[in-house]
C-alpha cells in the first residue's frame, strides 16, 4: 500500500529583528497547532536569510536565476498551507516577510494562509494590509486569524517572555480555532500538489 501522509504547514516566522520575541512565540505557536490531520514545521526567515530581492526577471515568469531563489522555491514546494506569524510595524508587516513572499509566485497559488500577528496594540492593521498581498498571491485565506497582544510588562529586562504560556494564554483558545479551521480544510479539500510547473524551475 502507498504511504499516507498528511499535510504540512508552513510556520512562517516572518521577522529578522536581532532581539525578538517571535522566536519563542512561534514554539507556543507549534504547541498549540497540533493535530493528526497536519503537521507544522518552522520556517524560520532569520535563518533563510534571503536577500533583497534579486531575480532580474519577475517572479510570475518562474524563471528564476540564483540558487537562493531555487532552494526558496523547493523549501515552498513541500507545503500545503502556511501560517504567517509575525509583528505589527507601524500598521504594517515586516519587509523581511514581504521580501520573501515576493521572491516566489507559483507556489503560493491555491494555498491555504493564516495570520497571527502580534504586537502591543495586537495586529488588526498588519493583518489587513497582509491580505492583500495572500490575495495577490492567489492563497486562500483562513477565517481564524488570531492577534496577539504583547507588551513589556510580559518580558524580564533581556527582553524575554517571563512566563509564555501566562503571557499568551488569552489567545489560547483561538489557536484551538485555528486547528479546528485547518482541519476544517483539508477534509473539504485535497492538499494542493507539491509540484509547481517545469518552467517555474528554470
Amino acid at each position: 500500500m502507498p504511504e499516507i501522509t498528511i499535510p504540512k504547514i508552513g510556520l512562517i516566522l516572518g521577522t529578522n529583528r536581532p532581539r525578538r520575541i517571535g522566536g519563542t512565540i512561534a514554539e507556543w505557536t507549534q504547541n498549540h497547532l497540533t493535530s493528526p490531520a497536519f503537521e507544522t514545521e518552522l520556517i524560520d526567515l532569520e535563518k533563510v536569510g534571503l536577500p533583497f530581492l534579486d531575480e532580474p526577471d519577475i517572479p510570475a515568469h518562474g524563471h528564476y536565476t540564483q540558487a537562493h531563489t531555487q532552494a526558496w522555491s523547493a523549501t515552498i514546494q513541500q507545503y500545503a498551507g502556511f501560517v504567517l506569524l509575525f509583528p505589527q510595524y507601524n500598521w504594517g508587516y515586516p519587509a523581511v516577510l514581504k521580501n520573501a513572499l515576493d521572491y516566489l509566485y507559483a507556489e503560493w497559488a491555491h494555498k491555504p494562509v493564516a495570520t497571527i500577528v502580534y504586537g502591543s496594540h495586537g495586529g488588526m492593521q498588519a493583518q489587513l494590509a497582509m491580505r492583500f498581498v495572500t490575495s495577490g498571491l492567489h492563497m486562500i485565506p483562513l477565517a481564524v486569524n488570531p492577534e496577539l497582544i504583547t507588551n513589556d510588562s510580559m518580558l524580564n529586562d533581556a527582553g524575554d517572555f517571563i512566563d509564555v504560556d501566562q503571557a499568551l494564554a488569552p489567545s489560547a483558545g483561538d489557536m484551538h480555532l485555528l486547528t479546528t479551521d485547518l482541519e476544517n480544510f483539508f477534509t473539504a479539500h485535497k492538499p494542493a500538489s507539491s509540484t509547481v510547473p517545469q518552467s517555474n524551475q528554470q
